[in-house]
């Protein structure tokens, strides 16, 4: 049996398949449109994974839609109802799409597929809990979901045994631990929905200074996680921003405006509200346990992306294991609501483990073999050198040794926003030099921003204090002391970005300023020539960590074809692509011809 499910229409569309329980494929529309974030309708993803599978849309036996448009709706009207005649801006904006588009999601369905079957609409937090409990490796664990706003649900918990899910209680709009994180993302710079990560990597430079006031005035937290906002601060209600005067007030100013200089301040704020929402969710959590007893713990939606505040679970709370959904985010909802079908819909048997998961890696992407890549080659006249199986781990290792920066594009596109050592920027972690000079030569990005390590699964806890697996780059766990470099009186003294230049470990490329890492844990089975690649760097170079970023630059998404890495590698410092079996040395090669001037064409933010 085959199902289709599908996210789209507010960002990360995505589509995912699954047979007879088994996932396998999917994508981000994003990836194939080259729009980042794209909340389009995810025709091409939905090709691809019909087109992997050998299918059409006419054999599919049934489509799941990740929420309910009906209730979404609802809150949208009742909200204006509310606030209005505040709100007739954003009501205006929103209302001739829902019209015209959203409402009618059954027919655009049936329409943009070709599909005359059954379509479901689990609603949107029911998807994010399927998407956590359904491929982890427990046969029974607790879930909690928190995000944005669904149709009115903004967190929930519950739990999941065998093949069902049952949510157990809800917070619900406008009271939002996603939205109170992105009124902070919007008032420091960024832009909301694109730019939270970055207050989350930018956090460690500043100081709690408004931890309180954001406690005192903004929100209010009882024992047990659940929380009141004070709506009078915030303006997502009726307005077109986040936040308002009065908010503005209390925090001593208007909002950064974009791509203007850093102050301590935007620094202090990103520290605030991360302290804030890591207590907020370390209280769910708390509460979580106490009332559902369970050792297992499972996470999604996109605050589930906030791998500090995941990483203080895994370390301070009550949960022997957790699993967290690596496109926690609106795109796993895709993958949550087809899972959910086969399972509580269908009632079909549900066989877990304990120890595997069902997501194989999240490498459920587009895959291009040899004869793809080297007909892309041949017909674009590019210079290579091609590479046995045995040969590339070693070369590759060489090269991150030599201070070289590589694109790494071999197998499935990974499934998430996180590269996983499939469509990867690799290098030397033991540089001190190497993080300043990927995020402003390569990636053109903030200098702040902290690159992840990826290490060998087994070594993993020889230089960070985890002792379990981290395979989706969702753990954050500090560096292990040992390796830690002593700092001076005089370094110990600096605040704000200054402390980006201070050589904190053995491996300082990867070690954030407040001595942390985000850690990927590679695993042999799962990846076994990224693995094989680490063994031979750590075999002749004595270490088992190598720096791993996404493959992509600021304002673009991940690549995904041989054409994208390719463009990718030569509008950028880097020094080396292998792709498949072929090594593309940056010396080789002709300049782009007729090239854009492809910053142009992102907002970049």
């Amino acid at each position: 049996m085959d199902i289709l499910g599908i996210s789209a229409f507010y960002h990360d569309s995505a589509a995912c398949l699954v047979r007879d329980g088994n996932i396998l494929s999917a994508a981000q529309e994003e990836r194939f449109t080259r729009k980042k974030h794209d909340f389009s309708f995810p025709k091409n993803a939905v090709n691809y994974c019909l087109r992997s599978a050998g299918l059409q849309a006419g054999d599919l036996d049934y489509v799941a839609f990740y929420d309910k448009p009906f209730i979404k709706f609802e809150r949208i009207l009742e909200t204006y109802l509310a606030f209005a005649p505040l709100g007739i801006r954003s009501f205006i904006k929103a209302i001739p799409l829902w019209i015209k588009q959203k409402l009618w999601m059954k027919d655009l369905i049936s329409k943009e597929l070709g599909f005359t079957g059954r379509i479901i609409f689990p609603e949107h937090h029911e998807s994010h809990a399927a998407s956590a409990f359904f491929p982890s490796p427990f046969e029974q664990a607790a879930f909690l979901t928190i995000d944005g706003v669904g149709e009115w649900t903004t967190a929930s918990y519950g739990t999941g045994k065998d093949n069902n899910i049952a949510i157990l209680a809800e917070i619900h709009f406008p009271h939002s631990l996603g939205l109170l994180y992105s009124a902070f993302t919007y008032y420091t710079g960024f832009r909301v929905n694109f730019g939270e990560y970055k207050v989350m990597g930018l956090a460690p430079y500043g100081r709690p200074k408004y931890k309180d006031l954001i406690l005192n005035e903004l929100i209010d937290v009882k024992e047990d996680g659940s929380f009141k906002l004070n709506m009078k601060y915030f303006d997502y209600c009726a307005g077109l921003t986040m936040t308002n005067r009065k908010f503005h007030k209390l925090f001593g100013g208007p909002p950064r405006k974009r791509e203007s200089l850093l102050r301590q301040r935007d620094m202090d704020l990103a520290r605030s509200v991360q302290d804030v929402t890591e207590e907020v969710m370390l209280c769910m959590t708390r509460h979580i346990h106490k009332v559902t007893g369970l050792k297992n713990l499972c996470l999604a939606g996109g605050v589930a992306l906030n791998c500090v505040g995941n990483g203080r679970i895994l370390r301070e709370g009550p949960f022997e294991n957790i699993w967290i959904q690596p496109a926690a985010g609106d795109a796993g909802g895709a993958l949550g609501a087809a899972l959910f079908t086969w399972y509580q819909y269908l009632e079909n048997k549900r066989l877990a483990d304990n120890e595997t998961d069902f997501q194989r890696g999240s490498y459920l992407g587009p895959d291009f073999k040899d004869n793809d890549i080297l007909d892309y080659l041949k017909s674009s006249d590019i210079p290579y050198t091609r590479l046995s199986a045995e040969e590339i781990p070693e070369k590759i290792a060489d090269l991150i040794a030599e201070q070289k920066v590589v694109g790494w594009f071999e197998g499935p596109m990974e499934f998430g926003p996180r590269a996983l050592g499939s469509r990867s920027i690799i290098g030397d972690a033991r540089s001190p030099e190497m993080q300043e000079l990927m995020n402003l030569k390569i990636k053109f990005r903030e200098s702040f921003r902290p690159f992840a390590p990826s290490v060998l699964q087994e070594k993993a806890s020889e230089f960070f204090e985890i002792e379990t697996e981290s395979p989706y780059m969702l753990l954050v766990a500090p560096v292990k002391s040992r390796i830690r470099r002593q700092m001076s009186d005089q370094e110990q003294k600096l605040f704000g970005l200054d402390k980006l230049h201070v050589v904190r470990s053995d491996i300082p490329a990867v070690t954030h300023v407040d001595y942390s890492a985000r850690v990927q844990t590679v695993n042999r089975q799962t990846n076994p020539l990224y693995h094989k690649m680490l063994s031979k760097f750590d075999e002749k170079y004595g270490c088992p960590v190598i720096i791993n970023t996404s493959f992509n630059v600021r304002g673009e998404p991940i690549v995904c074809t041989p054409d994208d890495a390719y463009k990718c590698f030569m509008r950028t410092n880097m020094d080396y692509l292998i792709m498949g079996s072929f090594l593309l040395d940056k010396n080789d090669q002709k300049p782009l011809e007729h090239d854009i001037d492809w910053r142009s064409q992102f907002d970049l933010d």
